[in-house]
């Protein structure tokens, strides 16, 4: 006999420490909604910190063992192009050897596993290794999959139009990309078929943080849980790294919630302060982390 989904997501939520109920109502709905088999791929986007990859887990665990399905899950952060394809990148602007943004994924070995998995044969994936910065070897997802998860920071976003792209949105352009030359090809990597084909899917979740201050909290707090020790980044040097992102986070802020099919918009603490979209339940919510 299963257990329930009440009991599943209890479990997994109380492992992902959250405490939030709003996260219980919204993923016991959207279980259900993915249970109708109409949606075979789901996909989450979120700017770092927001929650997107704990939910992701959270979600298939809940469907495997609640309702038997085979889900499958991918994400841009295995997708990352070799430490040497992003050094030889190096020749369209410096800036591309730092790995994250349109241009810095392998998107065609990423759409080939998700069409290989959503016509239920098996795909071969890499496994990237943040601390080496590269490739640490392949895993392989079995054939059968029933359902696919897809997530990245940037996942279901548009290019931005060409007029916002003149003016830097931080120090680090402004210094290191004064012609706007990197913004410029990243937009155009983003524009690109691969990404857009990759980014059509069933379902669209979007996590909406309250601002980019907020984000940079997140990040910090993610650094303190997971790389302490020397190799740890402080403050400045992450507000440094989130700077590659933070063009593309501030246009998805504007751009993603008038076309994401789920928005979950965050409060600073993390708990959810509104949720909008086709899911229909009620709230309420309390600190969750």
């Amino acid at each position: 006999m299963k257990p329930s989904v009440d009991t599943v997501i209890v479990e997994q939520l109380a492992q992902a420490q959250i405490s939030d109920p709003a996260y219980h109502a919204m993923l016991k709905t959207l279980v259900a909604k993915v249970a109708l088999g109409r949606n075979k791929t789901i996909g989450f986007s979120g700017s770092q910190g927001s929650g997107k990859s704990t939910l992701v887990r959270v979600l298939k665990a809940v469907l495997e063992q609640t309702h038997g399905l085979t889900v499958a899950s991918l994400s841009l952060d295995d997708f990352y192009k070799t430490r040497s394809a992003r050094t030889q990148m190096m020749t369209e602007h410096p800036m591309f050897q730092v790995r994250g943004v349109p241009g810095t994924h392998d998107i065609d070995l990423m759409l080939q596993a998700k069409i290989a998995l959503c016509a239920g044969r098996a795909a071969q994936v890499p496994v990237f290794d943040k601390g080496l910065d590269d490739r640490a070897g392949t895993m392989t997802i079995p054939a059968g999959c029933e359902t696919v998860l897809l997530e990245g920071w940037c996942f279901g976003a548009r290019p931005e139009p060409v007029q916002g792209l003149v003016t830097p949105v931080n120090a680090l352009e402004a210094e290191q990309d004064p012609q706007g030359l990197w913004r410029r090809g990243v937009n155009e990597y983003l524009a690109g078929q691969a990404y857009q084909q990759l980014f059509t899917v069933d379902y669209w979740v979007y996590f909406k943080a309250p601002n980019f201050d907020a984000i940079l909290d997140w990040r910090a707090e993610q650094e303190a849980r997971f790389n302490q020790g020397p190799s740890a980044m402080t403050r400045s040097e992450i507000e440094a790294f989130i700077g590659y992102y933070q063009r593309i986070t501030q246009w998805m802020l504007l751009d993603a919630p008038g076309r994401a099919d789920l928005v979950i918009t965050l409060d600073p603490d993390h708990s959810i302060a509104a949720v909008q979209g086709d899911l229909e339940f009620s709230f309420s919510s309390s600190p969750s982390f």
